[in-house]
């Protein structure tokens, strides 16, 4: 009998190198990769230059002397801004000398400073402009990487002075005893302080997520990253950095979400991180070339224009779509948020690796995920190695709160034993999210356990099940389902909350200033024909139209309980 995919996986990994920390991992990847470039950057004239490995590790020296110098040793130390090569140096140095603390430069100062207040943070560093906007806090240092005033500390001069003590004979950074598994890097899980959790993570914690990663997803000196999701969250810093620093590849940095496809041709990456909101974006540009392109009388229109293309076009094609992506793309990563297993086919028919996964902040992220050996466009992936889940409780679906354990997994959240508790039970993190595992090993995310609504008849319906199809539709920009309780019936009722596509509708109406009546008949219309895929109590029994996106966090997903919901 031929075994589990999952277990045919742990013959297959590729062999890397063993690191105990974030700077044993830097000192390991100068050894290995020298003068090889690390990174490649802009300066402020947008002329490109890059950094090697060995520099890397003489600037990580340099600031972490610095930071100790400044008496910032065991303290907790904010870092705040755009991704940037200051960004990543400043988080691995904080690291080392004591407790880095990435923080969101989306938000209000209030709240920034709130988690600085919770963190006993002694000095914080980023850009110059997020800093200015936190000037009334004044038990802190400023160090600001942009070295424009002099109100602030600047960055440079710190890693100056630095390197001129490491030049006269100073090792203390280099002897700094470190502890794998201690709290070395602590994470706010939301944007505001009132539920907001610090998860603790350890040295041991991230390293070990990212040498996992690279056991099945192959990184070497010919990878190259474009870095675009917000730096400050794991998946980004982990799989879109670290990752890349341990394996010898290469980091740019976008210079913003309207200067992606700008970017990416100047850059030339062949990997990127995404949310699924970025990848069914590129994919709808895709389709609407190839809609226009392909001729007419190879299009069918029960079958996908990709399974329409003949098959002496498809090099042509595959090279088009290349080339649309800088000319040496290969692989998106994503995450986040569920992914249409189409769009991830469609990719693969067109020579472009998607790599969706599964993760949580409290995980360092990565928990699941597809790799270089197996790979399924429906699930999220198999179990990264060193780590395992299992279902608890799994209905007669199969469909249960999946539970995490291995080395990647948090210490617990900070100053919290009680919540630490609720969620760390005999060596298992309950992630709170809800899951099926088939019968090879992969894991397939059916919804949170706190989004799913729970009729009186105790029915439990999951509203990513039937977001799914309204997300699907191309009449429909964004949708969220919630249960919104009703009075009369004593019960939830299935609520579709839809903000509609208006080009589309426009083209589908042909008319060019549709009513508001007219969109909600369309937008019934469309309801109709998926409820139609669901036993009645699934059904969507009522929709609300709204005239602007949703709220969203800064991964670019939808705030389920935002203030914007509408209903």
């Amino acid at each position: 009998m031929q075994k589990p995919i999952c277990e045919q996986m742990k013959d297959k990994y590729w062999k890397v190198p063993n690191v105990t920390d974030l700077r044993d991992m830097i000192f390991n990847s100068a050894k290995t990769y020298g003068d090889k470039a690390a990174f490649e950057l802009k300066d402020s004239n947008g002329n490109h230059y890059f950094v090697s490995y060995n520099e890397l590790k003489g600037d990580v020296i340099a600031l972490g002397t610095g930071l100790m110098d400044l008496g910032l040793t065991g303290k907790a130390i904010g870092i705040i801004g755009k991704n940037s090569y200051s960004w990543i140096i400043s988080y691995i140095a904080a690291a080392v000398v004591g407790i880095a603390v990435p923080l969101d430069k989306e938000l209000h100062s209030d709240d920034i400073i709130n988690f600085l207040n919770i963190s006993e943070s002694k000095a914080i560093i980023g850009d110059n402009k997020y800093l200015k906007q936190l000037s009334q806090k004044k038990d802190i240092l400023f160090i600001d990487t942009d070295n424009l005033s002099a109100e602030f500390t600047a960055l440079n001069i710190i890693k100056e002075k630095g390197a001129k003590k490491v030049n006269s004979g100073d090792t203390s950074f280099c002897d700094l005893p470190i502890d794998p598994n201690s709290l070395h890097i602590l994470l706010f899980t939301s944007g505001t302080t009132g539920n907001a959790k610090g998860v603790c993570l350890s040295h041991k914690n991230i390293v070990s997520n990212a040498m996992s990663i690279a056991s099945i997803v192959k990184v070497d000196t010919s990878t190259k990253v474009l870095s675009i999701l917000p730096i400050h969250h794991t998946y980004e810093c982990t799989i879109g950095n670290i990752l890349l620093l341990y394996g010898g590849g290469m980091i740019s940095y976008c210079d913003g979400l309207k200067y992606i496809s700008k970017n990416i041709n100047e850059y030339k990456p062949n990997f990127v991180l995404c949310v699924p909101l970025l990848l069914e974006n590129v994919h709808k540009k895709i389709i609407k070339s190839l809609e226009s392109s392909i001729p007419k009388i190879f299009q069918k229109p029960d079958k996908n224009i990709v399974d329409c293309i003949p098959f002496f076009l498809k090099p042509i094609v595959k090279k088009k779509v290349k080339k649309s992506l800088g000319g040496n793309f290969y692989t998106f990563i994503v995450g986040a948020a569920a992914v249409n297993p189409t769009v991830v086919e469609d990719f693969f028919k067109l020579g472009i690796r998607v790599l969706q996964g599964y993760g949580l902040t409290e995980c360092s992220p990565l928990v699941a995920g597809n790799n270089d050996f197996f790979h399924n466009y429906a699930a999220a992936g198999l179990p990264i190695p060193f780590m395992e889940y299992k279902i608890d409780e799994p209905n007669e679906e199969g469909i249960g709160q999946i539970l995490a354990k291995g080395d990647s997994v948090m210490i617990g959240y900070y100053k919290d034993p009680e919540e630490t508790a609720k969620v760390l039970k005999d060596g298992w993190f309950y992630t709170g999210d809800l899951g099926r595992i088939d019968n090879d090993g992969f894991l397939y995310i059916t919804g949170r356990c706190k989004s799913v609504i729970v009729t009186k008849n105790g029915k439990n319906i999951y509203p990513e099940e039937i977001e799914y199809y309204l997300n699907e539709n191309p009449l429909i920009e964004e949708a969220i389902v919630l249960g919104v309780y009703n009075e009369d019936e004593k019960d939830s009722i299935i609520t579709a909350s839809i903000f509609p596509n208006i080009d589309n509708i426009k083209e589908q109406l042909c008319n060019d200033n549709p009513s508001s009546e007219d969109i909600k008949i369309l937008m019934n219309s469309v309801v109709q024909e998926i409820n139609k895929r669901f036993p009645n109590y699934k059904h969507i029994k009522n929709i609300i139209i709204r005239d602007e996106e949703f709220e969203k966090t800064t991964t670019k997903k939808i705030k389920r309980f935002g203030k914007n919901i509408d209903i």
